[in-house]
């Protein structure tokens, strides 16, 4: 019963931790009538909390693992505690900007249920269990909704004590329905990033990451704020247009990952950075309010999607090392959330506009795309690489004048030969001399003619051993039919060969062989 908690339990854990992590950027067109914050650092204060929100992603990760992810949860929970009353009774700008980076303990909790959920769920689910996980993003719509409502009747300071309440609910939700007999994992964190840290994949996911989830939080961090000072919105309707920014992002995050557990995720983020580049560029041309908007769901979409299918790929190359992965790339992606909305700042103050950080966003969502049909392609290359490699049978791969390209460990196995002592040598290396130059006429005669043949000969070890193989022989070629390569496979088949044949047609032509076409 406990076990099948988790995933709810954990999810509303994150719903939670990302209502508090935005309580300051909601709040934000209220505590400004307060508290006198210089315009120039508006972008600041709300990009601030997602900075430890980010960082601790890492630890708190690998914390899940090693002492379960009740443990983590609770003890998060009571730490924000502090950060939340302070920021309650803050009266200047400093206050804020110490109260704000200590909210981002909300943020973070975020790779604490990537990083236990796998465990109680088969790998084809993954997907749509992190997910549903990741809609625990809810809470930042829940925040961005209600909390103006509810500061318009009792005030901004009271609203955010009304955190202190729901925080102290829920350390005692995690005490009692916490699975104390989480599986865990011991594995010393640096051991972790040594085995992790020269993976490119890591690198690849984290910038995808950084993209998704980046738009994502610089999004519902920004629009608020910018909704009211560019299009002179009400506060509370800039509100409600940012919670549905975040409620189509964050219902899509299960889709992307359903998808994902159904088809390639990688050709789905393909996908995916194409409707961010769009979208971005629609952006930098500063439209109308309506198209605006449609540019803003658009990235809501792909974000929501692309969010869900990163979090399959995770546990897809990294099994082992999900805990610390999970950290790293949740890190980026929160730091996705942090960089944007500064840069944008900055870029305003320069020009005046916002239109050259939406360009910024769309080329390197741009770049992104590329490098997942790289990966695609990649993918499919090192599937076919698995393929050559484990294969019983012998393999070598020859160009058009007759020297050996590639050889496979098998072909080592059967013939003695090593990569090393054959690559640019002819196969001539391996004949045996019971075949006559008859043979070999007939026989690439054949592979001219057909494209391929197939037959018994007599060929020699290294060791000088002679053995009878079962040899196919085909032509490689290109899409305009030309040939590029000659690929032979074989296997021993001596023993299978009875004794009266063994030294049978030195010189004729092996009465086994068979032209094929």
């Amino acid at each position: 019963m406990i076990k099948k908690m988790q995933l709810p339990l954990q999810t509303m854990n994150l719903v939670l931790g990302f209502m508090v992590w935005v309580i300051i950027s909601a709040l934000l067109p209220f505590i400004k009538e307060d508290i006198s914050i210089p315009a120039d650092r508006l972008a600041i204060l709300t990009a601030i909390p997602v900075v430890l929100g980010s960082i601790l992603r890492i630890p708190l990760g690998y914390y899940a693992n090693v002492i379960g992810a009740r443990i983590v949860f609770i003890a998060s929970f009571i730490l924000l505690l502090f950060p939340v009353y302070f920021i309650s009774t803050a009266s200047s700008f400093t206050h804020l900007v110490i109260g704000g980076l200590f909210l981002g303990i909300g943020g973070a909790v975020f790779s604490v249920g990537v990083t236990s959920l796998p465990k109680y769920y088969a790998k084809e689910k993954l997907g749509l269990v992190n997910g549903i996980y990741g809609m625990g993003n809810v809470g930042t719509a829940i925040t961005t909704f209600a909390a103006p409502v509810i500061a318009n009747q009792i005030g901004w300071s009271r609203t955010v004590q009304l955190y202190l309440i729901l925080l102290l609910f829920f350390v005692l939700l995690n005490v009692f329905l916490g699975d104390r007999k989480e599986a865990k994992v011991k594995t010393p964190i640096m051991e972790q990033i040594k085995g992790v840290y020269k993976n490119e994949k890591l690198w690849f996911f984290s910038l995808f990451y950084f993209i998704t989830f980046g738009s994502f939080v610089a999004f519902t961090v920004y629009l608020p704020n910018f909704l009211v000072s560019h299009f002179e919105l009400a506060k509370v309707d800039a509100g409600i247009r940012t919670a549905g920014f975040i409620v189509v992002a964050t219902c899509l995050r299960p889709v992307g990952g359903w998808l994902a557990d159904k088809f390639k995720p990688l050709f789905l983020l393909m996908g995916v950075f194409i409707g961010l580049t769009i979208a971005a560029i629609l952006l930098a041309f500063s439209p109308s309010i309506g198209l605006y908007t449609a540019g803003c769901l658009t990235i809501a979409v792909c974000a929501g999607l692309g969010n869900g299918i990163i979090f399959k790929l995770v546990p897809l190359y990294f099994n082992k090392q999900a805990g610390i992965v999970n950290g790293v790339v949740s890190m980026m992606g929160g730091l996705g959330g942090f960089f944007p909305p500064l840069m944008l700042s900055v870029i305003h103050s320069i020009t005046g506009q916002y239109s050259i950080g939406f360009m910024a966003l769309s080329q390197i969502a741009l770049a992104s795309l590329v490098i997942v049909v790289w990966m695609y392609y990649q993918d499919k290359l090192s599937v076919s690489s698995e393929v050559f490699n484990s294969t019983g049978q012998g393999i070598l791969v020859t160009d058009l004048a007759g020297k050996i390209t590639a050889v496979n460990p098998a072909f080592t196995k059967l013939t003695g030969y090593s990569k090393e002592e054959v690559i640019g040598k002819n196969p001539s290396v391996l004949k045996s001399g019971r075949q006559s130059p008859e043979f070999y006429n007939h026989m690439w005669t054949a592979i001219q003619e057909h494209g391929s043949w197939q037959g018994e000969i007599w060929n020699r070890r290294k060791s000088g051993e002679e053995y009878l193989e079962l040899l196919t022989i085909n032509a490689a070629k290109d899409d305009s039919g030309d040939i590029i390569n000659y690929v032979g496979t074989f296997s021993d088949i001596t023993s299978h060969t009875p004794y009266s044949r063994v030294g049978r047609g030195d010189n004729k032509i092996n009465s086994a062989a068979k032209l094929q076409g």
